[in-house]
């Protein structure tokens, strides 16, 4: 049975960036591409943004066997902390990392997580 867990960062998007693109990179990382069928090959996932100015903070919930924790939260990082990713257009989007860390679900999270563990 999967764990379910949340990696919470803060970004600083550059001005013309796609506050999506960090959600992107985190797919990738996990995924190998942001388009594929399911399931989620290492973990399903979901990833929140809430984005204030240039401030953007990214909730990654995430289902995985409990041995993968730790993997799935150092490609979390690594995707982060390379600062840009590519849209399929070719726009690059740029952003720093403030900082990542584990986080508490919440109730509204935990069902989220319960139903994509199930897809």
């Amino acid at each position: 049975m999967p764990g379910f867990y949340v990696h919470e960062a803060t970004l600083r998007l550059d001005p013309a960036a796609d506050s999506a693109a960090p959600g992107a990179a985190i797919t990738v990382a996990l995924c190998g591409s942001w388009e594929h069928p399911p399931p989620c090959p290492l973990a399903a996932h979901y990833i929140a943004v809430q984005q204030d100015g240039q401030s953007v903070r990214l909730r990654t919930v995430f289902a995985a066997d409990p041995r993968q924790e730790a993997e799935v939260r150092r490609r979390i990082d690594a995707a982060l902390a390379k600062g840009s990713q590519p849209s399929p257009d070719g726009i690059l989007s740029r952003w720093t990392l403030v900082g990542t860390k584990a986080a508490e679900l919440t109730t509204a999270e935990l069902e989220h997580a319960q139903r994509i563990a199930g897809s």
